[in-house]
């Protein structure tokens, strides 16, 4: 059997054994959805997709009304955990908190 051949049905197999990993309540990486991209559970809306759209401008208003699918908690957590991997990085070297940190959510 050709050695290309081989290689693939090895990936293939190993792909296969992959779990989805869930991050939070809302969100999950499935190898079986969207190529493993983290996503909104129940759905294959991309987290990413959606943090982009927030980042233009839009409102957590008009994207439940474009992905009806997705609830406002879901959406405010993917905001609050990308808040999270940019911050601690910051945190960890200065050993200082953020002051937004301090603040309430703009979400309660």
């Amino acid at each position: 059997m050709p050695a290309a051949k081989i290689k693939s049905q090895r990936t293939i197999r190993r792909r296969n054994t992959k779990k989805p990993i869930e991050v939070g309540k809302y969100l999950i990486s499935d190898p079986e959805v969207y190529h493993a991209e983290l996503t909104f559970k129940g759905t294959r809306i991309p987290v990413k997709t959606v943090l982009t759209f927030l980042a233009m401008g839009e409102t957590i208003d008009a994207l439940l009304e474009g992905y009806p699918r997705l609830s406002r908690d879901a959406i405010e957590e993917a905001v609050r955990l990308a808040k999270d991997a940019l911050v601690a990085p910051y945190e960890k070297r200065t050993g200082r908190k953020s002051k937004c940190a301090a603040r309430p959510s703009p979400f309660s």
